[in-house]
C-alpha cells in the first residue's frame, strides 16, 4: 500500500511531542552519504579469504558465487602446515564462482607454526618445486606468489636486512621458472612504516619490487588508524618514485569477536572498498568455511548476508560520512544511475552488544527524485549458527528538501549490519522478509529496472528487459530451513509483444545449473500478473535460483515481479546404511550409534578399493537426474601445525551409480563423530532398481555414512 509522505525531519518532530518524558540519552549520529559524489567503480576488494577454501566443494559453490569474491589466499600446493586449503586444488571451484587472483603462502609447505628455519637454501629448493608446479598449472594466471608470511615475527625478526637480501633471492627464484609471475610481499604482520620504506627502498634498488603490497590488520589500531596506515604506505610509494601497488590485506580481523559478526566486519568492508584495496578475512578457526561465514557447509552465518549485500552494490561508489572517521559506525553506499537505487550498508557500535540511534542522510537524492520510498533491511550476529536471513527494520516515503533525505533510526543493534536500499517512490505494497522482489535481486543482460508507469506490481517495481533478448537474467539468493521439496512461486506479467507468442517460457536455473523451461501463460496485458509454481527440491541453506531468457523468437518475453519460497511435500525415499540389503566389502562394518539415523551408521569405508558400502535397490520412477541427500558423520583430525587452528580433515568419497563412472565428492568435516549433517549429491539414476556404491580406493577413509535420501529435482 501507498503510505502518507512527509517530511522525514517533520516525522520525527510529530512523535516527538506526544511520547512521554524520556530518560536522557546520547544524541542520535549521522551517517552522510552525497549520491552526487561518485567515488569510482566497485572493487568489491574486502570479499576475500585465507583458506576460505578447503577442497573442491567446500564450503559449497553456491555460497562463494554469491558474494562476489575476489581475493583468496590458500597454501602452497602440496604444502604441510594444514591438511586442506592447497591453492591449486580449490582453483577450478574458485575460478567457476568468479573469483579473481588467488595468493599462495608459499611457507605454508612447512608443517609447523612458526614456520621450520631450516636455511634459506631448504627454501629455495622448495620454491623451485611449488613454482613449476603453478607453471604447469591451467589456472597460472590467477595465482599470486607470498614468498614470506609475517617475515617480522619469524625467520626475521629485528632483522630487515636478511629479510631484503633473502626477498630478492627468492623473487629472482621464481621470476627465473615463471617470467610471468606475480609476488606478493613483504607481508608484515602489521603495519609498519619504517620496515616498509626500508623494503621497498632496497626492493627498487635492486629491481626487485612486490607487484602487489601485502601485510595484515589483525589488531585493535585497525579501527582507529587504518587512514593513516593507507595514507602513509602511500606516500612512501610516492617519495620513492615507486608507481602505486595494489594492495592486499591478506588477513584481516582481530582473533575474537570479529569473524562472523555482521556489525564488526562492516567496518573493514567499508574501509577497505573506500581505499579501493582487497582483503582477506583472518584464518582463526577452521579452513573451508569462508572465515566463519559459512556452518554446514551451505547455511549461511550472518556474516555471509552482509557480503552478499556488498557483493550485490551496483553503479559507483559515494561519499559517506561516518560520525567519527575511526569510529565504530562505518558505512559504504553505491548508486546505480540505469537501476535509479541508492544502497547504504552501514553498521557497528561499541560495545558491540548494545544498541545506538543515528540519522542517515542522504543527499544528491534528486537523481533518483524529489520523493523517494526507503526500506531498511537487518541481518543479525548469529555466531556459527545458521541465520534466518534479513528482516525489514522499517521502510517509508520521503520527501526531499534541499536535496536530501533523513532517515531516523533507533534502537539499531552494535553486532548488526543494516542496508537501506533508496528508490523512487513508487511502492505499492509493503515489503516483506519472505518475499523475494525482483527489483532488489541482481539482475544481468538486457534486464532492467525502469520505474515507469504501469501498475499492479508487488513492491517498488519489476524487473524487465526479456523481450528481444537472449541474455536478460534475474537472479535471486534464496534460504530454506532444511533440505526439502519447497514451491518457487514466480510473479510476472507477459501482455502482447509483437512476434511473440501468447503464451511464453523462461528458463530456471538453480545453483548454477538448468534445471526446468517454466511454462508463462500469457497474461491480458502488461499491468495484468500471474504466478506460476515449480516444485524444486532444495538444500538446507542458500540456493542460487536464476530465470533466464533464453529463445531468439520472444517466446521468452515477460516481466518478473517477485519469487515467493515456501515450503512443500514430495516423494522422498530413505535407504539406510546398515541395511541388509545392502552390500559391504572389505572392512566396512555396521556400528552402533544413537545419534545415527535407525541408532546405526556404516564406518570404515575406505582406505582401499575393496573396502565399500553398496546400496542395492535404489529405485526410480523414471531415468535422470535425482538429488541423493547423504546423511554422514566426519570428526577426523589432522596433522599439521599445533597452533590455533583445528586441522580438520574434509574425508571424499568415491562415488558411483551401477558401477559407471565414479564421483569425487568431499564432505565437510561435521566437527565431531556424533554429528550427523547432510550433503546433496546429483546421481543420474536408471529407471527401475539401481545401486549405489561408496568407497575411497585412496589411504584416506570416507566419512561414515549414516543413510541416503533420493528425491527428484523436481517434484
Amino acid at each position: 500500500m501507498r503510505r502518507r509522505t512527509i517530511p522525514a525531519a517533520l516525522a520525527a518532530a510529530a512523535i516527538a511531542a506526544v511520547l512521554p518524558g524520556l530518560p536522557a540519552q546520547a544524541a542520535a549520529s549521522q551517517l552522510t552519504v552525497d549520491l552526487a559524489a561518485s567515488t569510482g567503480a566497485l572493487r568489491y576488494g574486502a570479499t576475500g579469504f585465507l583458506y576460505g577454501l578447503g577442497d573442491e566443494g567446500i564450503p559449497n559453490e553456491t555460497m562463494l558465487a554469491a558474494l562476489k569474491p575476489q581475493v583468496t589466499a590458500q597454501k602452497a600446493p602440496d604444502g604441510l602446515q594444514h591438511p586442506n586449503g592447497d591453492a591449486l586444488k580449490i582453483a577450478p571451484m574458485f575460478k567457476r564462482a568468479g573469483g579473481r587472483d588467488i595468493q599462495i603462502y608459499m611457507q605454508d609447505i612447512y608443517q609447523q607454526w612458526p614456520y621450520e628455519n631450516n636455511g634459506i637454501a631448504d627454501y629455495l629448493a622448495k620454491v623451485d618445486t611449488m613454482t613449476r608446479k603453478v607453471v604447469a598449472d591451467p589456472y597460472r594466471s590467477s595465482y599470486v606468489y607470498v614468498p614470506f608470511n609475517e617475515p617480522d615475527q619469524q625467520w626475521y625478526a629485528g632483522n630487515v636486512a636478511g629479510l631484503e637480501a633473502d626477498w630478492k633471492t627468492v623473487f629472482q627464484k621464481i621470476r627465473s621458472i615463471d617470467s610471468t609471475a606475480r609476488i606478493a610481499g613483504p607481508n608484515f604482520s602489521s603495519y609498519r612504516s619504517a620496515d616498509e620504506r626500508s623494503f621497498l627502498t632496497y626492493a627498487r634498488d635492486n629491481g626487485v619490487l612486490p607487484d602487489v603490497t601485502t601485510w595484515h590488520e589483525l589488531g585493535n589500531d585497525f579501527f582507529t588508524s587504518w587512514q593513516d596506515h593507507y595514507n602513509d604506505y602511500r606516500s612512501i610509494e610516492s617519495s620513492l618514485g615507486i608507481s602505486a601497488r595494489p594492495i592486499t590485506i591478506n588477513e584481516y580481523g582481530r582473533s575474537s569477536g570479529d569473524l562472523g559478526v555482521p556489525g564488526n566486519l562492516v567496518q573493514f568492508v567499508a574501509k577497505f572498498e573506500a581505499s579501493k584495496v582487497d582483503g582477506c578475512l583472518a584464518y582463526w578457526t577452521t579452513a573451508g568455511g569462508l572465515n566463519d561465514l559459512v556452518t554446514h557447509n551451505n547455511q549461511a552465518t550472518g556474516g555471509w548476508w552482509l557480503y552478499k549485500w556488498y557483493g550485490e552494490l551496483t553503479g559507483n561508489t559515494v561519499a559517506v560520512t561516518p560520525p567519527s572517521a575511526s569510529g565504530s559506525l562505518q558505512g559504504l553506499a553505491a548508486y546505480d544511475s540505469a537501476k535509479h537505487q541508492a544502497r547504504v550498508i552501514f553498521g557497528g557500535n561499541n560495545p558491540a552488544s548494545g544498541t545506538y540511534d543515528t540519522n542517515v542522510v542522504v543527499k544528491g537524492i534528486g537523481a533518483i527524485g524529489g520523493t523517494v520510498h526507503a526500506t531498511i533491511w537487518g541481518i543479525d550476529n548469529t555466531g556459527l549458527n545458521a541465520s534466518p536471513g534479513p528482516y525489514v527494520v522499517s521502510e517509508g516515503d520521503y520527501t526531499a528538501g534541499g536535496g536530501q533525505i533523513t532517515v531516523p533510526l533507533t534502537g539499531l543493534k552494535g553486532a548488526s549490519a543494516y542496508e537501506i536500499i533508496v528508490t523512487p517512490n513508487s511502492d505499492l505494497t509493503t515489503a516483506s522478509a519472505t518475499r523475494y522482489e525482483a527489483e532488489y535481486a541482481a539482475i544481468g543482460g538486457t534486464a532492467k529496472i525502469t520505474y515507469g508507469s504501469n501498475t499492479g506490481y508487488s513492491g517498488t517495481y519489476f524487473v524487465e528487459g526479456y523481450g528481444a533478448s537472449t541474455t536478460a537474467s534475474t537472479k535471486f539468493v534464496v534460504t530454506a530451513p532444511s533440505d526439502g521439496y519447497y514451491n518457487l512461486s514466480l510473479r510476472y506479467s507477459a501482455g502482447p509483444y509483437t512476434g511473440a507468442p501468447t503464451d511464453r517460457s523462461i528458463k530456471l536455473r538453480l545453483n548454477g545449473s538448468d534445471l526446468a523451461t517454466v511454462a508463462l501463460p500469457g497474461t491480458a496485458d502488461w499491468n495484468t500478473w500471474n504466478t506460476v509454481t515449480t516444485k524444486v527440491y532444495l538444500p538446507a541453506g542458500i540456493s542460487r535460483v536464476e530465470y533466464n531468457a533464453y529463445a531468439t523468437d520472444d517466446r521468452d518475453a515477460v516481466n518478473l515481479d517477485y519469487l515467493d519460497v515456501a515450503a512443500s511435500s514430495g516423494t522422498v525415499s530413505a535407504y539406510e546404511g546398515e541395511s541388509s540389503a545392502n552390500t559391504r566389502g572389505g572392512t566396512a562394518v555396521v556400528v552402533s550409534d544413537s545419534a545415527a539415523s535407525g541408532g546405526k551408521y556404516v564406518g570404515w569405508v575406505g582406505a582401499g578399493a575393496a573396502n565399500t558400502l553398496r546400496f542395492n535397490g535404489v529405485t526410480a520412477a523414471t531415468a535422470g537426474r535425482y538429488r541423493m541427500v547423504v546423511s554422514y558423520a566426519n570428526g577426523e583430525l589432522g596433522a599439521g601445525a599445533t597452533n590455533y587452528n583445528s586441522n580438520i580433515v574434509d574425508r571424499y568419497a568415491e562415488i558411483s551409480v551401477n558401477g559407471g563412472t565414479v564421483q569425487k565428492v568431499f564432505f565437510r568435516n561435521t566437527l565431531g563423530w556424533s554429528n550427523y549433517w547432510t550433503t546433496v549429491v546429483d546421481v543420474d539414476l536408471a529407471a527401475g532398481a539401481n545401486t549405489i556404491t561408496f568407497g575411497n580406493s585412496s589411504s584416506g577413509y570416507a566419512p561414515n555414512i549414516d543413510r541416503i535420501q533420493i528425491a527428484a529435482p523436481l517434484g
